[in-house]
Formats: C-alpha cells, sequence, structure tokens
C-alpha cells in the first residue's frame, strides 16, 4: 500500500474513533479548520469541473465529509457538556459573529440552517433524482447512439469503449449522487437535534453541576452552542452549494466561471438595457448616485467593449480560416490520408436516406451492427466497421457495396413497395419484375395493397431493409477472406493468447510466420469454413508445420481435423449427406497433372481435359439441381485442393468436399459421379 492509501484509511480510522474517545479541545480546533478547508476544495473543485465524471469521487467525499462533521459534533458537545469548554474556534465563532447577542446568533444559525435544508439540500435532492431517473432512460438511446457512429465509421473502436464507459459511468454517478443528498439532509437535521441538546443540557449541567445561575449558565452555554453550530453549518452549507452546483451542471467545454461570464454576459443589448435601468432607478429614486451610477457604467462601458471587439471578430476568424484551410491543403498529411481505403462500403442514392436516418424509421445502422455479430459467430474473425455514405452520383434508389475500394455489387430499392420471390413459375400478382440482388432469383417489387395476395399464393415477401441487409451480409460472407490481413491475424493470435500462450508460442513465430497463418485462415474462410474454432486449427497447424511448410497442404491437414464442424455444416439435421462424387479415372487425370515445384504444387492440366472435366461438372450439378438438392461433390484427399482450383473459377458457390472432412458417423448417399469419356 501507498503512503496516501494508508493515510486514507487512518482518516477513516480516526472519524470513527472521534466519535467514541473525547478529543482535547486544541484538537478538536484544528479538526474544524481543517472540515472548513476541506468544505472549501471540495466547492472549488465542482466549480471549475466541466463534466460530472471529472470528480466521480463526489459521493464517497459527501459520506466521508459528512462522518466527519458529524464526528466534530459528538466530539464538540461532548467537551461542551463536560468542561464547558470546547475550544478557542468554537468560542471564537460563538462571540464573534453573534457580536455579544446571543438572540443574533441563534437567528442566523437558524437561518443558515434554513437555507441548506430547505432550499439548497432540498432543490439538490430533487435534481439529483431527477437526473438518476432521465440518465438511466437514455442509456439504451445513448448505446444505440454509438452503435450508430461505430457502424458509420464516424468513431473508432477505441472512442466507441470509451463512450460507453463514459455512459455507464454517469448513469452509476447521478444514481450515487440521488443516494449521497441523502446523508447531506440527513446531517442538516442531525445539527438542529445538537444544537437543542447543547443548548438545554448544557443549561441543566452549568446549574445543577458548576453551581451557575441561570444567566450565567444560559450565556455560557448559549455561546458555545451558537459557536458549535455554526462551525458546522458553514462547511455543510458549502458541501450542500458543491453538492447543487455538480447535480445541476450540464456538459461543458468550460468551467462554471467561463460559463457564466460566457453566457451570462453574451448579448450586448441586454447589458444596455441593464445598465440604463440602473441608471434610470438612481434618477428617479432617493437611492445614492454613488451606489447606482458605477454600476450603470460598469454595464455600458462593458456591453461598448463588447460590441467593438465583435466587429474585429468575423474578420479575423474569416482570414484565421483560410490560413488554417490552405496550410492543411498544403501539408502532406492531407495527401496521405486520401489514401486510405475502407475495407467495407456500403454507398446509397439520395433516395435511400430514410434506411440510415432515424429519424424517418430507419434501421440499416442497428442492422449492421446484428450482421457483424453473427458473422462473428459464423466465421469467427471480426467484421471490420462499415462505413455507410450517401453519394450523389448514383442514381435516387440505387446502392453498391465496395470491399477494400472494389466495387463488387450494386442494386436497387423501391422503398415504397415489397419485394416478392416466387417458389415457381407463378406471375399472377401485379409488380415489378427485378432479380434479387443476393442470389440472382427472379423476383418482383409490388406494393402493399398486394403484399397479403402475395403472401397467401406462397410468395416470399420481405421489406427493402431486409433486402440490403441480407446482401451486405451475403457480400461479407463471400469476401471474408479478403478482410484478414496479418493486422487482423495478430488480433486474433492476441486473443487465443489469453487462454492458450502455450500453444501459440509453439506455432508463432517459429515454425510459422503470421504471414503464413493468415493464409491458412483465408483459405478456410474462401471456402465458407469458419475459423472460429481457433485451438483445433492452431493445434492441427502446430503437429504438421514441423512436415511441412506448404500453405495448401496445412490448410488440408486443418480442414481434416475440423471434420465434425464441416459436416454439420451440411448435413443440417438430415439423416444422410447426398453427394456427387468425382469418378477414379477424373481423379487418376487431376493427379496426373499436378506439377511438384520448389514453391508448392499447382495443377497444370490440358485445357481441352479442363474443358470435358468442368462440363461433366456441369451436367451433374445440373441435373442435382433439378432434384432441389444442393449440390456438394466428393473426392479424396489427395486432389480435392487441385479439384477445387479447377472448379472456383465456374462453381464458386459448389463445396468441395473429400472422404477424410467427412464425419464417419454420418451416411453418405451418392446422386451423381463427375466421368469423362
Amino acid at each position: 500500500m501507498q503512503i496516501r492509501d494508508i493515510g486514507v484509511l487512518a482518516a477513516v480510522i480516526m472519524i470513527v474513533a472521534m466519535l467514541i474517545i473525547p478529543l482535547p479541545t486544541w484538537l478538536l480546533s484544528f479538526l474544524i479548520i481543517i472540515n472548513m478547508t476541506l468544505a472549501l476544495l471540495v466547492l472549488l473543485t465542482a466549480m471549475n469541473m466541466k463534466e460530472a465524471l471529472e470528480f466521480s469521487i463526489f459521493p464517497t467525499v459527501i459520506l466521508l465529509l459528512t462522518l466527519f462533521r458529524l464526528g466534530l459534533s459528538v466530539s464538540t458537545t461532548r467537551a461542551i457538556l463536560a468542561y464547558g469548554h470546547a475550544g478557542d474556534v468554537v468560542e471564537t465563532f460563538g462571540n464573534f459573529v453573534t457580536g455579544g447577542n446571543i438572540l443574533v446568533g441563534l437567528v442566523i444559525f437558524l437561518l443558515l440552517v434554513i437555507i441548506q435544508f430547505i432550499v439548497i439540500t432540498k432543490g439538490a435532492e430533487r435534481v439529483a433524482e431527477v437526473a438518476a431517473r432521465f440518465t438511466l432512460d437514455a442509456m439504451p438511446g445513448k448505446q444505440m447512439s454509438i452503435d450508430a457512429d461505430l457502424n458509420a465509421g464516424v468513431i473508432s473502436e477505441k472512442e466507441a469503449r470509451e463512450r460507453r464507459n463514459k455512459v455507464s459511468g454517469e448513469a452509476d454517478f447521478y444514481g450515487a449522487m440521488d443516494g449521497a443528498t441523502k446523508f447531506v439532509k440527513g446531517d442538516a437535521i442531525a445539527s438542529i437535534i445538537m444544537v437543542g441538546i447543547n443548548l438545554l443540557f448544557g443549561m441543566i449541567i452549568g446549574m445543577a453541576q458548576q453551581g451557575l445561575s441561570f444567566g450565567d449558565a444560559a450565556m455560557r452555554f448559549s455561546i458555545l452552542t451558537v459557536g458549535d453550530g455554526l462551525v458546522s453549518q458553514i462547511p455543510a452549507l458549502l458541501m450542500s452549494t458543491a453538492t447543487g452546483i455538480v447535480v445541476t451542471r450540464a456538459t461543458s467545454e468550460g468551467n462554471l466561471g467561463a460559463d457564466i461570464t460566457k453566457q451570462l454576459f453574451a448579448q450586448s443589448k441586454l447589458l444596455y438595457v441593464a445598465g440604463g435601468t440602473i441608471f434610470l432607478l438612481g434618477l428617479f429614486t432617493p437611492i445614492p448616485f454613488w451606489i447606482t451610477i458605477p454600476i450603470s457604467a460598469a454595464l455600458i462601458i462593458g456591453a461598448y467593449l463588447m460590441d467593438h471587439k465583435k466587429e474585429e471578430t468575423p474578420e479575423e476568424l474569416l482570414e484565421f480560416e483560410e490560413e488554417v484551410a490552405s496550410d492543411t491543403m498544403k501539408s502532406p498529411e492531407n495527401v496521405v490520408n486520401l489514401l486510405n481505403v475502407d475495407p467495407i462500403e456500403f454507398e446509397f442514392g439520395y433516395g435511400l436516406i430514410p434506411l440510415v436516418d432515424a429519424g424517418q424509421g430507419g434501421d440499416l445502422l442497428d442492422r449492421v451492427v446484428m450482421i457483424r455479430r453473427q458473422l462473428a459467430l459464423e466465421l469467427g474473425i471480426v467484421i471490420p466497421v462499415v462505413r455507410i455514405r450517401d453519394n450523389i452520383q448514383l442514381q435516387p434508389n440505387e446502392y453498391r457495396i465496395k470491399i477494400k475500394g472494389n466495387e463488387l455489387a450494386k442494386g436497387e430499392l423501391l422503398l415504397d413497395h415489397y419485394l416478392a420471390m416466387s417458389p415457381g413459375d407463378d406471375n399472377s400478382i401485379d409488380g415489378i419484375d427485378t432479380i434479387e440482388p443476393s442470389f440472382g432469383l427472379p423476383a418482383k417489387w409490388i406494393s402493399e395493397q398486394v403484399k397479403e395476395d402475395a403472401e397467401i399464393l406462397g410468395y416470399t415477401v420481405v421489406d427493402p431493409p431486409s433486402v440490403v441487409s441480407t446482401h451486405l451480409t451475403e457480400m461479407i460472407r463471400a469476401n471474408a477472406h479478403e478482410l484478414l490481413g496479418r493486422q487482423e491475424t495478430k488480433q486474433l493470435l492476441d486473443h487465443l493468447r489469453e487462454t492458450y500462450p502455450i500453444l501459440v508460442d509453439e506455432l508463432t513465430p517459429n515454425p510459422l510466420s503470421i504471414g503464413e497463418v493468415q493464409k491458412v485462415l483465408a483459405r478456410l474462410l474462401r471456402e465458407n469454413v469458419s475459423i472460429r474454432n481457433l485451438p483445433i486449427i492452431f493445434e492441427t497447424l502446430a503437429d504438421y508445420a514441423k512436415l511441412t511448410s506448404d500453405t495448401d497442404i496445412l490448410t488440408e491437414y486443418v480442414r481434416q481435423a475440423l471434420a465434425r464442424q464441416i459436416t454439420s455444416q451440411f448435413v443440417n439435421g438430415q439423416p444422410s449427406l447426398k453427394v456427387i462424387t468425382v469418378s477414379g479415372k477424373v481423379e487418376k487425370l487431376v493427379s496426373d497433372s499436378i506439377q511438384q515445384t520448389d514453391h508448392g504444387n499447382y495443377l497444370a492440366m490440358d485445357p481441352q481435359e479442363s474443358q470435358f472435366v468442368l462440363e461433366a461438372i456441369a451436367k451433374e450439378v445440373e441435373r442435382v439441381s433439378f432434384t432441389e438438392q444442393s449440390p456438394l461433390i466428393l473426392c479424396s484427399p489427395g486432389v480435392r485442393m487441385y479439384i477445387r482450383q479447377l472448379t472456383e473459377r465456374y462453381f464458386p458457390q459448389i463445396p468441395i468436399l473429400s472422404y477424410n472432412e467427412l464425419d464417419a458417423a454420418v451416411e453418405i448417399q451418392s446422386v451423381g459421379v463427375v466421368n469423362v469419356e
């Protein structure tokens, strides 16, 4: 523990001890001055903070200082009743403030209690209660706003995390302040009770035990009681004022003094009116001129100086802005910033603004948040922030999707229509013919009046936001391998190292570099294989990386280790898996065409033979598709990746699996064979 920690603990223990152990009067005087100093310091801190969280410890400070003040009150009460003396500070306040008149002292004390209890404490308590309630009610909206800014690319992940912590901190702070104001209120009530106890029992003790007359006892203990009440209520009043300032201040760019001078004296015309009113007050009333003239002159002169300053400010500001803009355009940093390319961009025409504008009911930003979460669970990578912006170069109802600055897809929406997709060739509903952008299916844009009829006929009807969300999801899923670079792979490694440090250290940087690991993960994502199960992937790489550094072969080993995952991806609860197998003749043809080099193996098949194989695959795929089954090609492990290389350009959506990638418990049913004459 540090010295300051020990000091705070010692102070808390001393406060508790004050409630039990009698203290000498000189120590009481010293602690009373410390109490006033701390209360003044809290007030000054509250006045100079810009936002509530800068003084987040304030509720706890209120509790500790209230306990400190009550401990002092108990100690001074004990000293007053036991010795008839509570130190020089208490007696000085009792004599100096009252001016020898006890009634005046009692009135001043009562006024301080009324001001603190009824005005400041009561108002601060109500404001804190309302602020806590509204802060808690506003939390969901603020969280959604942060997510929207994050998805739009306005803020970074770090800034979003800081803003979320700030929102949570504000809710905790105002909730604590709501309870802390009760301490201040209870302190005021306790002070009134203690004053009554000191005055009543002090007079009884003075007459019964000390032999004082009624007048002497009343004078003696009244002075001590008023002094004790004042030294207690002045710090309490400062704390109540600080509490009121904290709970009534909104977030600002300056402290209290800067805000008051900036906002209260912002309009010079009002200062002219106020100055003229004060001057007329001195002219037509008996109020002396020496009081009104200086105040009126100060207001009018201040207003004149403000106007003079405002006349010069716009020109200087415009000139300054031009200089800054000129310097910015000339700076090399400005050119460098233009080189940045967003990982994912969604651009839309001005007619699709309601999709994004929450004020018009648009929820696309919220949908993007869900898309990122969904793909993180499915693929095992953190999808980058989607940059959403309007583009006046597009048609009003047009949108396009970019990845790494390249346009991959575009589409067109009719916001006042629904997209209806028929399960067959039924064209019995009226609508505008179109193509569903995600899967290329024939569809129609229909009006809301036709929607119910289309659903009855078996059409799949979706709204425009769902069309965009599905299209964006499919494009990100199909191109996830492009979004996984070395930097993203390093982040996955760091995350895995938190739970599997030995596994990560064994694999990187030797025998595999981050770039080689990235190639394996990207190849898995390219074939829509989730990399969420990183421990199994790294265990496999650690086992086989010592045998080969060929990332293609390592990828095949990893796929075989993920056999259960890959199998469950295609079985979908069915009792058997229907596949198209590759004949031995085709596999031998592919195997004989493999060229081995120092830089890896590749397929070098004769173009005519390649054409024959592709035509055979297309024939079987088309035949199986007619039976409403998703085609899946099964082959031996040795040629799987080469058949994938052969078909990737022409049939990118058809999965190519090897026998070793299937779970032994799953029944395989062949529905076709790829063969060549």
